[in-house]
């Protein structure tokens, strides 16, 4: 098979005290996202969709939350590290689209950037990555503004 579909589903609590970065980009807010990485959700369901799609093991074994190289990790270079894997692998990213399930803080400003930082990251063009961010009308956690989720769905192909 020369294509193959992958989806990826994260989520992260909102708390003090941390930053709040989605896509790379760090978005000034009250509350960020409680991971034991920067806890991009973002960039972490865009993992698991590429990963996923190429029957790789997930994030969580890639990148294990036990392991204290991880403690603070820049998600952008793990999202690097699963590019070169792919790449080592014969896939290449196709399109990715993902969604960011949030009612605070406000991302539409951000959108662009997060599309850029995860282009650049994999080495695609920035036509080859959409984003989009929605809020759940003040219902479930994300709508409590208790934590951020985010979907992504990919397309790879098989290089040569």
């Amino acid at each position: 098979m020369n294509v193959r579909i992958g989806h990826g589903y994260d989520v992260h609590r909102l708390v003090a005290g941390r930053k709040c970065i989605i896509g790379g980009m760090d978005i000034p807010h009250e509350t960020g996202l409680l991971g034991h990485s920067d806890a991009d959700v973002l960039t972490h369901a865009v993992m698991d969709a590429l990963l996923g799609a190429a029957g790789m093991a997930d994030i969580g074994h890639l990148f294990p939350d036990t392991d204290p190289q991880y403690a603070g990790a820049d998600s952008l270079q793990l999202l690097r590290e699963v590019g070169r894997r792919l790449t080592q692998a014969g896939w290449t990213p196709g399109n990715i689209d993902a969604t960011i399930i949030a009612q605070a803080p406000r991302m539409a400003p951000y959108l662009d950037g997060m599309r850029q930082n995860i282009a650049q990251a994999l080495g695609i063009a920035e036509d080859a990555v959409n984003i989009k961010a929605t809020t759940e009308e003040h219902l479930g956690f994300t709508g409590a503004k208790e934590g951020i989720a985010a979907h992504a769905v990919c397309l790879i192909e098989k290089t040569g």
